[in-house]
């Protein structure tokens, strides 16, 4: 049971760590299409199109003709992320102090 607790934390991990280097392409090559991101991130389209969406609904980009941009929400967001992800990488640090004995 456990450990399917710890591969969903880690899944999410992995797709969070998926959404921000998408943003980071587009923040950094905007406008920039789909096909464009995959070859540019070696992820397949079929999730940088996932990506893509979640980035959308969350209102960090918008899609135009010629591919993904930021938003205004954009650069807020950025301004806080390496607050949140410090917020992380603390209750990961958490997790170790537990000790349970073996």
């Amino acid at each position: 049971m456990i450990v399917i607790l710890t591969e969903k934390v880690s899944g999410e991990l992995e797709m969070l760590q998926r959404h921000l280097v998408i943003l980071k392409q587009v923040v950094e090559n905007e406008p920039i299409g789909i096909l464009k991101l995959a070859e540019e991130t070696k992820i397949p389209s079929h999730k940088v199109r996932y990506s893509l969406r979640v980035l959308e609904q969350e209102g960090l980009i918008k899609a135009s003709a010629p591919g993904a941009v930021t938003t205004e929400e954009t650069q807020s967001f950025l301004k806080e992320l390496d607050g949140m992800i410090e917020n992380l990488a603390k209750r990961t640090e958490d997790l170790l102090k537990i000790k349970i004995a073996r």
